[in-house]
């Protein structure tokens, strides 16, 4: 980007080393101006925003605080970590933050010293930070600082609980930051949410605490195990005067606050004190989602990642989409509905996403039908298992990627009692400007292992709806629905909803020399480039298989007497993918014909526009094509 003169101090910082040169009472100038560039940014360059704007004085303090790279700052999910990176050497390049080939979507340490771990995904950093101040004290390196940053939405994650239970035993000087904005990317939602609202400490009471404990030490009065009793009674004491019970203390984790995220010098204060006691330690601050941009603390949901807008007016540039075909989550939500209406026992379940899986339109118009239950996709798979096993139908929706979560879920509490529940997998595939901790590379590898599975993927809108109205059938099973994110081909979407039959695919077309066998909705690229091979005078049947399992057998046997070349398309990993598992039948029934798989590289993808990564995986028209020639 070209500077901007207006950004007197932001200017002239490059790393943090330039930030600490800087007094206290130039922070609140600091901030003012980071926030306003990552708006001026995000106004041309889209990307997650409100997040990120939430933690401008929590970023700034934490540089001029902390002596990073040395000391460690473990980023949760990396929404929020813009005004990190600008911070920290990249400002000249941001403007290309999410593009292909240029600055990552979240965190990387394989982009930046600074970026500590990866953090694409909720509720790591306390267990990452953990790792890191043990390896610290392990390695003599009591001077190095550990700090992670959590939201409230990620703190109901399960494995932000197992991170807080090992740390509370485990010796270590740990800082845990609970970011509490009362979202995630909807509001957050449950019993953490409410408690973190009626939390109160009194930030006096903690620094004299801290101050005598301090002289204590110092005249010997006070060892670790005498600290740790005292500490103990204090919390029990605590409680009882407050009538209210401290969590963190209850694990002997202290706990500071809640304070004001939004005061910087208050906040780089509040660090400082407490940045040398020993032992895990939380400050627990509030913010505001979106702060500094009004339309964005009004509709913080709205403007997670809003997409191109005018920083004037606030005004978001939307694309008249009048005339295109529908989004694939749009299609599930209005055909869940639909479903839900005719089905008293269809239950909707997501894990903190009913916005992105288009979940909120069952929820508005039914919501005693509806359930958002939070970062916690392993709960919402086996809370979906309790519902099915006492006759239910769940539909629970979990992105792609995050559905690697809830693996062991999948097997231990649908699979094995063969539960009907319907999970749908959306932004399956490659899904983008997100990269490689979003793209839904695994799930058809991770899943066809697993027996009892139905696993199936629609070719179009239409299949999509016959596929969610047959998954709903009484004796049906663990039903798996995998979708992309994105458009799909059909305006006219809407069609009757009929059963199609379990482990059944269709031939799209006739053909002689090669057999083209697609599932989903990558099909459509696949007819695309099969038109324009046979232009080479090719004759290429295509085969739409519908379900990665069962397969249709009575299909593959037709392919594999009839053609000596096969070519497999799909839009996940070929390692273990449909592709694999084509290549099994043929050798286990005694076909051996020339196949070639197209699909996801045995690497992860980095991030781009769709259209980009698809060309580099050779997944587009282009590459289908110029396999089906070369495979000739």
């Amino acid at each position: 980007m070209d500077t901007d003169t207006t950004y007197k101090l932001l200017n002239a910082i490059y790393y943090p080393e330039d930030l600490r040169k800087l007094s206290p009472d130039q922070l609140p100038e600091v901030c003012k101006e980071l926030r306003q560039d990552i708006i001026d940014e995000l106004s041309c360059n889209p990307g997650h925003f409100a997040a990120s704007l939430g933690v401008v004085e929590l970023t700034v303090a934490l540089h001029y605080v902390y002596n990073t790279p040395y000391d460690r700052i473990v980023w949760d999910v990396g929404h929020q970590a813009y005004g990190h990176k600008i911070l920290t050497g990249r400002r000249e390049i941001f403007s290309t933050n999410r593009k292909f080939k240029g600055i990552r979507p979240f965190p990387s340490p394989e982009e930046s010293e600074y970026d500590t771990f990866t953090c694409g995904h909720a509720s790591n950093s306390i267990s990452a930070a953990l790792g890191m101040a043990v390896a610290a004290k392990k390695h003599g390196e009591d001077n190095r600082h550990v700090v992670a940053i959590i939201g409230d939405g990620s703190m109901s994650g399960g494995l932000a609980f197992e991170g807080l239970n090992n740390a509370s035993c485990t010796p270590n000087n740990l800082l845990i930051i609970l970011n509490d904005n009362n979202m995630s990317i909807d509001r957050s939602v449950g019993g953490m949410k409410q408690y973190l609202l009626n939390l109160d400490t009194s930030s006096c009471y903690n620094r004299i605490r801290f101050k005598i404990s301090q002289m204590f030490f110092r005249w010997g009065i006070l060892n670790e195990e005498r600290r740790k009793s005292i500490l103990r009674f204090n919390n029990s004491l605590k409680s009882m005067l407050s009538q209210q019970q401290n969590i963190f203390e209850g694990m002997n984790i202290r706990y500071f606050g809640p304070i004001d995220g939004h005061d910087v010098k208050n906040l780089v204060r509040t660090l400082r004190d407490i940045k040398h006691m020993t032992g895990p330690k939380l400050l627990h601050i509030h913010t505001v989602k979106g702060k500094g941009f009004e339309p964005a603390e009004k509709a913080a949901t709205i403007w997670h990642a809003p997409g191109i807008f005018d920083k004037e007016t606030g005004k978001r540039i939307v694309v008249n989409t009048e005339g295109l075909p529908p989004l694939f989550q749009d299609v599930f939500g209005n055909t869940l509905l639909e479903l839900a209406k005719q089905n008293e026992k269809i239950i909707g379940i997501t894990p903190a996403m009913p916005t992105g899986c288009s979940m909120n339109i069952l929820m508005n118009e039914m919501p005693d039908r509806a359930f958002d239950v939070g970062i916690a996709e392993g709960h919402a798979v086996t809370f979906s298992g309790g519902m099915a096993k006492e006759g239910l139908v769940p539909f629970c929706n979990i992105y792609s990627s995050f559905m690697q979560r809830a693996y062991d879920n999948i097997i231990h509490d649908v699979a094995i009692p063969k539960l009907n529940v319907v999970l749908c997998l959306d932004r399956a595939g490659l899904v983008g400007e997100d990269g490689p901790t979003h793209h839904g590379a695994f799930d058809l590898a991770c899943l066809l292992p697993i027996p009892h599975l139905t696993i199936a993927s629609p070719y179009d809108e239409h299949e999509l709806r016959k596929l969610m109205y047959t998954a709903q059938l009484p004796d049906k099973g663990p039903f798996i629905i995998r979708y992309p994110r994105g458009r799909g081909v059909l305006v006219d979407w809407r069609c009757p909803m009929e059963e199609i039959e379990i482990g059944k695919g269709r031939k799209l077309k006739e053909g002689k020399d090669i057999a083209l066998l697609s599932i989903g909705p990558i099909g459509n690229t696949a007819a695309k480039a099969i038109l324009k091979a046979e232009e080479n005078g090719l004759s290429i049947a295509h085969y739409d298989l519908r379900f990665a399992k069962p397969l249709d057998t009575e299909l593959l046997h037709e392919v594999g007497q009839n053609f000596k070349k096969i070519v497999t398309v799909e839009d996940g990993v070929i390692k273990g993918g449909v592709g694999n598992a084509i290549l099994e039948f043929m050798a286990d029934n005694g076909y051996y014909p020339h196949v070639k798989r197209i699909g996801l590289p045995d690497e992860f993808v980095e991030h781009g526009c769709i259209k980009e990564l698809y060309h580099l995986c050779g997944m587009d028209e282009t590459g289908i094509t110029r396999t089906l020639t070369e495979t000739d």
